[in-house]
């Protein structure tokens, strides 16, 4: 749902309870003003009626049928509308209705009061409603008025009640034809111009909402797609529409700005610090790569040059003519010389992880069957899982006639050296009567992904690794074995699964391991098929 139509259906229903409210509130009021109305007219009636006949009571009692047929005299003129005569009690004792009512029949005095007491200044009343005898329901606008008798001394209470009941009339048929002949011409005219008017505020509105709203969507959109690149950084303009110009400081702006305006230029200072912060990110990270990539360089050739002269030295010492006892000195220049090894192998690794990260850096790929490299690969270390006494086997599928052969687009030098490393890893931590299996197969190929994938697994019987060192396996100078020397010695530098995981990346492949602790480990290398 779109936040177009969630406006329109809001002011849509807003409109319709807005309307239904008003109709409701013009019939209750057009309700209330009849009532009060009637009771104004009635109120007039009996006032008229007291001030001509003030001796009503005295009259009943000497000519009941009289006063019976003057009552309904009065209301010739008042349809839908009933006098009674009532004592103090509320007894009628005489009624103008047709029904004809039991003798001794009370109403509720309680609202014959109020009536009563509601037409003075003092205590002016809207509309009181009260009991009708004749159809018994409390529905009808009453009025009444206080009578009292002809006696020498007079008494503050009433001796009787002057009681009118009035209902609404019902609407004449001629009526009705009027008003829907009103309805019908100017009425529905004004109506429909009035739904008219607020369907075209109500498209202004929304299009005014809108549309910098999706302004700022289509510009969070481009900034999505093209990043915090270096082409965006040097010119962010293109990032934003062609009719938006770039914010001006805030003391320049003497413009009203709205939330959407304000919304548009946070993001654009937003976007402007995310790219200043970019930039300086950019620049840390490429001074980071020059400088262990000087640095590899710069202790490769001292490195070297040190192996070799305790190469050079040892040998000397192992052609002397005269022996002499040199075994402390053998030993101290052997591990001087594996030392120096190691570290020559880090400032290497290092190096080429380095020259790995740099943004400009070109594979040169060619389609290879991985099943010779691999094969290549288990003859390269053959030996020196023998001398070690772990057993080394190769499983290639993907050899043979009738096997179909696994076709890959790779770098081959780079290839390579992600399996020499894996192959390193697995020498390194299988221990003697071990084995190794380095396996090539392919992964079959879906709806998604016709050309499926190519398989290069390295699987060791070694103590394997703990599930809490597996999410950490690939981050750089990072250890998984507890029991490994630190990362000048020979028991690994924490490069060798960074420098394979950043191959992989590069082959727009990836890299697992699955391992679990004295069950070995498995690294699977996943490269796309050609």
């Amino acid at each position: 749902m779109t936040v177009r139509f969630k406006i329109a259906l809001t002011i849509l229903v807003t409109g319709l309870l807005t309307a239904l409210g008003v109709i409701g509130m013009v019939a209750l009021a057009f309700d209330r003003f009849e009532r009060e109305t009637t009771f104004e007219r009635a109120n007039v009636f009996l006032t008229r009626v007291v001030a001509t006949y003030d001796n009503l009571l005295d009259m009943q009692d000497r000519f009941p049928d009289d006063v019976n047929t003057l009552l309904r005299n009065l209301l010739l003129f008042e349809a839908d509308t009933q006098l009674y005569l009532l004592d103090a009690n509320g007894t009628v004792l005489s009624s103008t209705g047709n029904a004809k009512l039991p003798s001794g029949f009370k109403v509720t005095l309680a609202p014959v009061r109020a009536a009563a007491l509601g037409n003075t200044s003092d205590t002016r009343m809207p509309y009181v409603m009260g009991d009708d005898p004749e159809r018994m329901d409390a529905n009808a606008v009453i009025a009444a008025r206080a009578l009292s008798r002809s006696v020498i001394r007079k008494t503050e209470s009433a001796a009787g009640y002057l009681y009118l009941v009035t209902h609404k009339e019902p609407v004449p048929a001629g009526r009705l034809a009027v008003f829907r002949s009103a309805f019908a011409g100017p009425a529905l005219g004004a109506v429909a111009a009035v739904v008219a008017l607020t369907t075209l505020l109500a498209a202004w509105i929304i299009a005014a909402v809108i549309r910098p709203l999706r302004r700022i969507s289509n510009e969070v959109a481009r900034a999505t797609r093209d990043g915090l690149s270096s082409a965006s950084l040097e010119d962010p303009s293109p990032l934003f529409s062609s009719d938006v110009q770039a914010p001006a400081p805030p003391h320049k702006r003497t413009e009203k700005r709205d939330e959407f305006d304000q919304l548009r230029e946070g993001f654009h200072t937003m976007l402007a610090t995310l790219r200043a912060q970019w930039q300086a990110l950019r620049q840390l990270d490429q001074f980071r790569r020059e400088g262990v990539s000087n640095l590899s360089h710069d202790l490769r050739s001292p490195l070297t040059a040190t192996v070799a002269c305790l190469e050079t030295l040892e040998q000397r010492w192992a052609n002397e003519a005269t022996p002499i006892d040199r075994t402390e000195d053998c030993r101290l220049v052997q591990m001087a010389l594996r030392n120096t090894r190691n570290a020559a192998q880090l400032v290497r690794s290092m190096g080429d992880l380095a020259q790995l990260d740099e943004p400009t850096f070109e594979l040169h790929c060619e389609v290879l069957e991985l099943g010779q490299m691999v094969d290549d690969i288990a003859l390269r270390f053959g030996e020196r899982a023998a001398q070690k006494g772990v057993a080394l086997q190769c499983e290639l599928p993907g050899i043979g006639d009738t096997a179909a052969p696994l076709y890959a687009s790779v770098d081959i030098e780079l290839l390579e050296r992600a399996l020499a490393n894996l192959m390193d890893n697995a020498l390194k931590f299988t221990p003697s009567g071990g084995c190794i299996t380095l396996s090539a197969t392919r992964r079959p190929a879906t709806a998604t992904d016709a050309a499926g994938w190519v398989q290069v697994s390295v699987t060791d019987t070694g103590p394997g690794i703990a599930e809490a060192d597996l999410p950490h396996l690939f981050d750089r100078l990072y250890q998984s074995r507890a029991s490994v020397a630190p990362a000048s010695s020979e028991g690994g530098k924490g490069l060798g699964l960074a420098i394979v995981k950043r191959i992989a990346e590069l082959h727009d492949g990836h890299v697992t391991v699955r391992s679990a602790l004295g069950a070995g480990t498995c690294v699977t290398l996943d490269l796309p098929a050609r």
